[in-house]
């Protein structure tokens, strides 16, 4: 069983409530300065990169009511960056605390993945 408890993150003068491993408990909470004060809890520095897939799966979630599977955002980034550059390698080390699925989901304010432990 997945833990929940309610941890919080401050954001500015705000404290907003994530769960145990970071996710957003109120969806509407989000806003990049969200994403930056849990990349740096997380240790993680953003860098253009890492934004352009963060509104990837921001607008794709958006559209489409889920979070797009790996494979959707390998294909797309391999097409917009490269082969190498949009790998599914990349894009976890891009990610390195659970991938674009798990981390960028998480920094894009999104819904844990279904599966997800």
């Amino acid at each position: 069983m997945v833990d929940t408890l309610t941890d919080t993150l401050r954001v500015g003068k705000r404290f907003i409530e994530v769960d145990a491993e970071g996710y957003l408990r109120r969806l509407d909470d989000w806003s990049e300065d969200f994403a930056r004060a849990l990349a740096a809890r997380e240790g993680l520095e953003l860098t253009e990169a890492h934004w352009e897939l963060i509104r990837f799966l921001r607008a794709y979630w958006a559209e489409h009511g889920v979070q797009p599977q790996v494979r959707v955002m390998i294909r797309h980034f391999s097409e917009r960056w490269g082969p190498e550059r949009g790998s599914n390698h990349h894009l976890h080390e891009m990610f390195p605390r659970g991938g674009p699925q798990k981390q960028g989901n998480r920094l894009a304010g999104l819904l844990r993945t279904k599966g997800e432990h």
